[in-house]
């Protein structure tokens, strides 16, 4: 057994992966013969992803708020606590929050060979995020 205790000071998502204001919270790091990355990714209303590929897949887990998430070429989907998502190696995709929701989801995955966790794209337009179904009714 190994306890990290919390020292990790959380970090501001880089704006070349996102867009509007997002905080990022280690929970799992690679090291040791794992190779899974995990993350307590926090998105301010209207804050999301760029569009990205993960090489061996990734799994979302929301734990507060409301958010959207979308794969290339499918529906944008709404998303609450408790739901899961996942989305498959090499999928582009992106995440985030609602327009006028906080959303915070537990991000894991594991990184490739040589600890690559994404491969990131072109930044979501305003047209595709306005593309988003209301989160009233969902």
């Amino acid at each position: 057994m190994q306890i990290t205790k919390s020292s990790v000071q959380t970090a501001k998502g880089p704006s070349e992966w996102f867009t509007g204001a997002v905080y990022i919270d280690a929970v799992a790091a690679p090291g040791g013969g794992s190779r899974l990355s995990a993350s307590s990714v926090h998105f301010t209303p209207g804050a999301r992803t760029a569009w990205h590929t993960h090489p061996n897949g990734q799994t979302i887990f929301v734990t507060e708020g409301v958010g959207l998430a979308q794969g290339r070429g499918g529906p944008i989907e709404v998303i609450r606590p408790g739901d899961r998502v996942f989305f498959a190696p090499g999928e582009d995709h992106w995440h985030g929050a609602s327009p006028t929701r906080f959303m915070t989801h537990i991000a894991m995955l594991d990184v490739d060979d040589k600890g690559g966790n994404a491969t990131w794209g072109d930044h979501l337009s305003e047209a595709e995020y306005a593309a988003a179904p209301s989160i009233e009714g969902a």
